[in-house]
């Protein structure tokens, strides 16, 4: 384990601690109501309903395979070398919807998915055949059942197919629509507004004058919360002037049920967002100083007299991706009323692979990438240095290693927590 150290002068008492701001954090948001959507539109959505087929699937006896319904007593012997030979007494097209039976002696031609005719036992690939069209050649005999799909054998009515809960993937809205399902009640993503702000900020592909750096902060945390589920939108880079931030702000008001801002939140002379949201009005936000690395300075709180939910995050990229991670993931998942599965990243215990010094009075995050040792246990490293502008490591970060306030030092063979930015191989769950 990491060595604690109580050192001389070190004090955590004017910091918040990560899990009270992650539970201020929380404490302004809850599962958005639940809504009536168009299937078309529910993807990313969270169920907010058991759902329960209605039906049997299939729902009829039908073939899984092109060929010739048959008895096995009209067939029996049948090889290559002395073929049985049967009248194809009907054409069974998918969708047909007269009944059809099949008398003794006699075939009908049945294509994938069309009903299977009563008294038919099996179906005979057209492979094993001579495809014949008024009259057929079998050459192999079937086995009971074989290549038919029976009533059911997917999933009896009244069956519990999908859990309330349940974040829709793809092929959760084709099970879905394959029972019929036109709508289905869901919390609804959460509308993300993301505003970064900074009068040295400029669009990416604009040329930068001494001074001025593009607009990393809002991509990445319109992604983040895209990839946690939410609609987000980016609003161009504000400059550091109160009154146009504040415009900006009230403006975006109509379309968000969250607000997620980066930069302007520390003790300088020009940290707008601090400003504005420390004003009079209708804005009730706290700013604190909390005991993380990277990412210190963070504010929450809600804007206007809709009270809508904002977070203010430092400017710095990667202060900004942690701060993301600690504090506003886990809200926006409230929101969308996944707290059963996947509520937080996964976490795994490994092995430290570098030593490195952590501040003890914070619980620091290092961006870090995990591999395996020769004996197979997982080991990670840090990917750069702790600067928080240090930007193009994220890029090559696998987890997060987690370092709890009171550890000076980590050492190589050190057992730390690491939060997973993505999946383990398979064969690593």
């Amino acid at each position: 384990m990491p060595r604690r150290d109580n050192l001389p002068g070190v004090s955590v008492e004017t910091l918040t601690t990560v899990a009270a701001h992650r539970q201020a954090c929380l404490d302004l948001v809850r599962p958005l109501p639940p809504l009536d959507l168009a299937l078309r539109d529910a993807l990313g959505c969270v169920l907010a309903e058991d759902v329960v087929s209605p039906r049997a699937l299939p729902a009829f006896d039908n073939s899984g395979m092109d060929g010739y319904a048959v008895r096995l007593r009209d067939v029996e012997g049948a090889g290559e070398d002395a073929p049985v030979g049967l009248p194809v007494v009907s054409d069974i097209a998918a969708g047909r919807a007269d009944a059809v039976r099949l008398t003794g002696g006699t075939t009908a031609r049945i294509m994938t998915g069309a009903p299977v005719p009563a008294g038919a036992e099996a179906v005979v690939p057209v492979e094993w055949t001579d495809r014949g069209v008024s009259h057929v050649l079998i050459r192999r005999v079937p086995s009971p059942g074989q290549h038919i799909r029976r009533a059911g054998e997917d999933v009896d009515a009244g069956t519990l197919v999908l859990e309330a809960g349940t974040r829709l993937a793809p092929r959760h809205i084709g099970v879905l629509a394959a029972l019929g399902r036109a709508r289905v009640r869901v919390r609804p993503r959460p509308r993300v507004v993301v505003v970064s702000t900074g009068t040295e900020v400029v669009e990416p592909g604009a040329a930068l004058a001494r001074g001025q750096l593009h607009d990393a902060n809002g991509y990445l945390l319109t992604a983040a919360a895209e990839e946690v589920g939410a609609l987000a939108y980016r609003v161009g880079v504000v400059a550091d002037d109160a009154r146009e931030l504040a415009a900006v702000l009230d403006d975006q008001l109509v379309r968000a049920d969250v607000v997620l801002t980066s930069g302007g939140v520390s003790e300088g002379a020009y940290d707008t967002v601090k400003e504005v949201l420390s004003g009079p009005g209708a804005h009730a936000v706290r700013f604190d100083r909390v005991a993380v690395q990277p990412g210190m300075p963070q504010g929450c709180g809600t804007l206007g007299e809709a009270g809508v939910p904002v977070f203010t995050l430092p400017g710095n990229p990667v202060s900004a991706f942690v701060s993301f991670e600690v504090f506003v993931r886990p809200a926006l998942r409230r929101m969308l009323g996944a707290e059963g599965p996947d509520p937080e990243r996964p976490r795994v215990r490994a092995l430290a692979g570098a030593a490195w010094t952590s501040p003890p009075a914070k619980e620091q995050y290092v961006r870090a990438a995990w591999t395996r040792d020769a004996q197979g246990r997982l080991v990670v490293e840090p990917v750069s240095g702790h600067g928080s502008h240090l930007v193009t490591g994220l890029a090559r970060a696998t987890c997060l290693v987690v370092v709890p306030v009171g550890v000076a030092a980590v050492e190589p063979g050190d057992e730390v927590e690491c939060v997973l930015l993505g999946p383990l191989p398979v064969e690593d769950l």
